[in-house]
Formats: structure tokens, C-alpha cells, sequence
């Protein structure tokens, strides 16, 4: 064994090891919504070695990088037996994206992956590429995984290697382990992305938020949180699609907005949190927003707070792709805690938590969205005055 290959191989494993042992902290004097932490909870830096180095000095005598890791992000999110556990989107340098599993006893740091990524079964028209898995416990007691599965588009023409056609992929597993994969959702939308299973029954069937898009990018004609019910999950069909939560010029959300994680179920409705995009001269921009939806009609919003909820604040501004966050990974705890997990300019996860009090204080509170700067003004005045009478 040479000694470059001994000395590399020491170093390394002694800095991932200290990487993985970080104790996370929060950053002092939050908004009192929730609190952000430290240090990201993954990175590239946090894919195993033994997914990127070859560790036969043999066939690797400078212990170099054989298979990159680009980026670690938008993970989906689960509580099992007391434990914390993140299915995240890993890239790699090749481009291709993938799932692998890691799990902390805090929640906030710790996170370790598994030893193997996660080996989801193809369908006869195989994935080019597959990312942002939304996990949900359903009624039914499987857990499902609902994720992008991207192909090239057939239309494209000659030479165009860009275009694609996105839909909903559906796996199944009860132990993220072994995973099940069913047929791809289906709808009558041209483009799918950003569906997320409700997690119980709605009128005896699956009850699915959904994203229509007319492109791959560009909303187009579609856009807006989706609504739809199928008979079964095996074969999921929905028939018909409505908007429960749409678009509107000039805010977080002009361009494209869509479901986040699977809502969290609350005394007073369901707890969504969503993302939305809105277009700058710095290109697109993602932040993510809340909402309320009726206990017994979910698909109808009772309650929805103006502006964003959390939106990329300094290093997590920079990345791939810039000025973006976006989550589609939630626990919520028995004890009434939330553990928001989110990826920033696809890049890197991070936390943040609150509890179910303090967002349902978020959303019953903060007002409306007036859509207009005069009616702006005349609400942020209206504050200003019944605290000057509190001074």
C-alpha cells in the first residue's frame, strides 16, 4: 500500500468523520415562527467515501475521487421508531440524480447515510433521471414515495437534447429498504411535477395535490396546486383536476407554485407547505410559503398568510441553481414539534423547526396577500397604529 494512497485515505475518513460528528446549533433571535440552524445538515461532503473512492491502492494508488458527488438536496422526510430519516436527491458529477437514505437520532445533525443508495425498480420505459421524493405514511399503512421521473421528450426535434417530459413516479416500501415501484400516475395534464400523496382517504379513495404544467419549465396555461382523486394507487388515474391553490400576478408565486411536503394534520385543518417561483432579473426565484385547508374538504384553503415563510438567506442564496429554496420534506412529532427540511440553490439540506402552535399562529394571524401596493400600505399602517396605542 503506497503511502500517498495511506496518508489520503487517513485524512479523509478523520475530516468525513469529523463532518458527520458536527453538533448543529440554532441561530440566535429568529423570527418566532421557526428557527434556522448552523450548519447544513448535507452536502456533497457528506456522501460516504465508499461511494467515491476506490479503495483498492492497487487500482487507485493516489486514492483519487473515481465517481463524484455533485450536490445533496430536496429530501423527502420521515420519523420511523424514533428515528430521523431523509431520503435525499443525490447528483452526481455525471448529472444523474438518485435517492439514498441517511438517519439521525437529533434530527438536526448526526445525519448519516446508508451504505447503499436506494434501488428503485424501473418500468418499461425506464427513467433517464429521478428526483424529489415526497414520503408519506398513509391510511392504508404503506408508506409511498412520490417523485419526478424524467424522459426525454419524443417530440423534441432534431438535436434538442434538452427538452423533457416530467411525471409522477409512485414507489412503495415499509421499510425504505425494498422498494415496490407502481405505474406512473396518470392525467390529463401534459407535464406533472411536484405531486404529493394526502395522507388519508378522501371519500374512499387517493386523494393526490397535484402540479399541471404545459412545459417542462414554463407553466403555461396550467400551474397552481392540483386536485384530484383516484380508485386505486396500484394503477393511479385521475380524471379530473382542479386548482385549489392558484397563481396570481405580481407575488411569491406568479410564475409556478406547487405542493411541498404531504400536510400535517392540525385541530384546526391541514398544514401545507408549498413553494413558489416568481421570475427577477436574476433569473427564477424560490421561496417557500403556508396555508390552512379544511380538516374534511382538504382541497379547500381556509386560511392563507401573504408572503414568504422562508426564503434563501446567505450562503444558502448561492449554489447550482441560485436563489432558491425548496422543501418537500416535513416530520411532525407527536410531542407537537415540526422539523421543516429543506435544500437551498439545489445544493445542500438544511432544518429548520417550530412547533404545530406556532405555525398555526403563523397562519391564523399573518394577513392575506391585498395584491395591490395601496391596500399594502394601508394594512402594514393599520399594524403601525394598534401598536402605537400598545407603546
Amino acid at each position: 500500500m503506497t503511502t500517498i494512497f495511506q496518508e489520503r485515505k487517513q485524512k479523509l475518513t478523520e475530516r468525513y468523520e469529523a463532518l458527520i460528528g458536527r453538533k448543529n446549533e440554532k441561530v440566535p433571535c429568529g423570527n418566532g415562527i421557526y428557527d434556522r440552524y448552523q450548519y447544513p445538515l448535507l452536502t456533497a461532503e457528506h456522501a460516504p467515501l465508499i461511494w467515491r473512492y476506490d479503495f483498492n491502492p492497487e487500482t487507485n494508488p493516489y486514492f483519487a475521487e473515481r465517481i463524484g458527488v455533485n450536490g445533496i438536496f430536496n429530501p423527502g422526510a420521515i420519523e420511523l421508531d424514533g428515528k430521523f430519516y431523509i431520503v435525499a436527491r443525490v447528483e452526481g458529477n455525471d448529472r444523474k440524480s438518485f435517492f439514498a437514505v441517511a438517519e439521525s437520532d437529533s434530527g438536526v445533525d448526526g445525519f448519516r447515510f446508508w451504505d447503499h443508495p436506494v434501488v428503485l425498480p424501473e418500468t418499461e420505459d425506464p427513467d433517464i433521471n429521478v428526483y424529489d421524493m415526497r414520503l408519506v405514511k398513509h391510511a392504508d399503512g404503506w408508506i409511498y414515495g412520490l417523485f419526478c421521473t424524467e424522459r426525454k421528450d419524443p417530440d423534441a426535434p432534431h438535436g434538442d437534447l434538452s427538452s423533457a417530459v416530467a411525471q409522477c413516479g409512485i414507489t412503495r416500501t415499509k421499510d425504505l429498504k425494498t422498494w415496490e415501484r407502481l405505474a406512473d400516475l396518470k392525467t390529463g395534464s401534459a407535464q406533472q411535477r411536484n405531486v404529493v400523496l394526502h395522507p388519508e382517504f378522501v371519500d374512499g379513495k387517493y386523494a393526490f395535490y397535484t402540479r399541471p404544467q404545459d412545459g417542462f419549465i414554463d407553466a403555461g396555461s396550467g400551474g397552481g396546486i392540483g386536485w384530484g382523486l383516484s380508485d386505486t394507487i396500484e394503477n393511479a388515474v385521475i380524471t379530473s383536476e382542479t386548482i385549489m391553490d392558484q397563481r396570481y400576478y405580481h407575488t411569491i408565486k406568479e410564475v409556478k407554485n406547487g405542493q411541498g411536503p404531504a400536510p400535517i394534520k392540525t385541530p384546526r385543518g391541514w398544514l401545507h407547505i408549498a413553494h413558489g417561483v416568481r421570475n427577477t432579473a436574476a433569473g427564477l426565484r424560490y421561496v417557500l410559503y403556508a396555508f390552512l385547508s379544511d380538516l374534511e374538504e382538504p382541497n379547500k384553503v381556509t386560511h392563507a398568510p401573504g408572503g414568504h415563510f422562508i426564503a434563501p438567506d446567505g450562503e444558502e442564496r448561492v449554489g447550482d441553481v441560485s436563489n432558491v429554496v425548496f422543501c418537500n420534506g416535513v416530520i411532525a412529532r407527536d410531542n407537537g414539534d415540526i422539523y421543516i427540511y429543506y435544500a437551498s440553490s439545489d445544493t445542500r439540506i438544511h432544518v429548520a423547526t417550530t412547533t404545530v402552535d406556532q405555525m398555526l399562529d403563523y397562519v391564523l394571524n399573518t394577513p392575506e396577500d391585498p395584491l395591490r401596493s395601496y391596500a399594502c400600505v394601508q394594512q402594514r399602517i393599520a399594524l403601525i397604529d394598534r401598536n402605537l396605542q400598545l407603546k
